[in-house]
């Protein structure tokens, strides 16, 4: 009976000590390295540091000057889903792909997605990943990027696709959340893809699907970064030129989500030089 008790007593003990050592605290940053790239995001969601690192958007309102409009059409799953159009002034085949923020598709996306269309005079479509569900508060930001469905994202953007037709040339272009589905939308669009542009996206990880990416990637990364960080960054670089992909990293002394203009603590001189490479990547591949 003592020798029973003894190896229950070890049992216990081993067990308390394993999950002691690994349980993660409260500042930690939740690693992202064994989920999934369409996953991770999801499940920082779930961290609280990686919530709070995320200011309410300041209000704003956008008007359109272009005549930009809010479009229903299929997605490849049957269902209706949602976007924000602005058309070239001309006939092109060239469309940017504009993916939000874990916010979702608010004004400050259509903004973006507008500037994108003045600048470069190239059709834009903002793809909501979100059915219609915009947050203005951390907690519903969380909730909706935690409630994210790969199979349902990947079925919007497929429509999407499908909606620009088979001869568009498609860029795509996102932020946080949006940054590595603009990675994931510019695999699902296989020779249509034209170029890829991640501001602080999580990288895709698995080698057998970046075989298949058509694009040249521009990464542009902050140094302060947390989960999203330098190592995960130089990892995807090295994995991308192993490939022979194209890829051109550029690297800010700023923290997540520098780029949005919606954050009190949006870095401008480094959205200003990362913008500035995202007008050369574009107006190399616009022919």
């Amino acid at each position: 009976m003592k020798k029973i008790y003894l190896v229950v007593l070890v049992l216990l003990t081993a067990a308390g000590s394993f999950a002691q050592k690994n349980k993660k605290k409260d500042n930690e940053p939740m690693s992202c390295c064994a989920v999934p790239a369409t996953k991770a995001f999801a499940r920082f969601a779930s961290d609280k540091a990686f919530m709070m690192s995320h200011a309410n958007p300041l209000p704003f309102t956008f008007v359109s000057e272009k005549g930009g409009t809010d479009i229903t059409y299929k997605a490849a799953d049957g269902t209706d889903a949602y976007g924000y159009e602005i058309k070239a002034s001309k006939k092109t085949s060239y469309y940017i792909f504009v993916i939000h923020e874990w916010w979702g598709l608010n004004d400050y996306i259509k903004q973006e997605a507008e500037k994108l269309n003045k600048d470069f005079d190239v059709n834009v479509i903002a793809v909501d990943l979100y059915d219609k569900k915009v947050a203005t508060k951390q907690e519903d930001a969380a909730k909706y990027m935690q409630a994210a469905n790969a199979t349902r994202i990947e079925n919007i953007i497929k429509g999407a696709i499908a909606y620009v037709g088979k001869d568009a040339k498609v860029f795509t272009i996102g932020w946080c959340f949006g940054g590595g589905w603009s990675l994931q939308t510019s695999l699902l669009l296989g020779k249509q893809a034209a170029g890829c542009i991640m501001y602080y996206g999580m990288p895709e990880k698995n080698e057998e699907k970046l075989k298949s990416l058509k694009a040249d990637v521009l990464g542009l990364f902050a140094n302060k970064e947390q989960w999203i960080t330098p190592q995960v960054v130089s990892d995807f670089e090295a994995t991308m030129k192993k490939l022979g992909k194209g890829i051109t990293v550029y690297r800010y002394d700023a923290v997540h989500a520098f780029a949005n203009p919606s954050n009190p603590n949006h870095d401008k001189a480094a959205t200003e030089d990362a913008y500035k490479h995202v007008t050369e990547f574009l107006k190399a591949r616009i022919k």
